[in-house]
């Protein structure tokens, strides 16, 4: 496979890396949390948008791409933080198995 070659001036996007925590709440249930695992520059590409119409409301959801140069930790369950916009990944691969980028499938919902 041909190596992909990604325009290093597209990595402008300031990203954190938060992975899930829960915790017993003390009450026999659990709290979930989010920590910060990592802060990186990626690549943000939209990809779908997507409106769906329920219970009188209306759910936008939109899914995006986005690239980070390769990192350990990174999976799915976890999810990028850019300011107060939040991607849970969705998915999680490096597109040429060279191990210099993960492009991850993210959603976000309800801007």
């Amino acid at each position: 496979m041909q190596a992909m070659f990604i325009e290093p001036g597209n990595f402008k996007a300031w990203l954190t890396i938060e992975a899930a925590h829960s915790a017993a709440d003390g009450m026999g249930g659990r709290t979930e949390s989010w920590e910060e695992t990592a802060v990186t520059y990626g690549h943000i590409e939209p990809v779908a948008a997507e409106s769906r119409f329920g219970a009188d409301q209306t759910l936008e959801t939109y899914t995006h791409r986005i690239t980070i140069r390769h990192r350990e930790g990174v999976a799915s369950g976890m999810r990028f933080r850019k300011g107060q916009r939040l991607f849970p990944i969705l998915t999680v691969h490096d597109p040429d198995e060279t191990g210099r980028y993960l492009v991850c499938r993210v959603k976000e919902q309800g801007l």
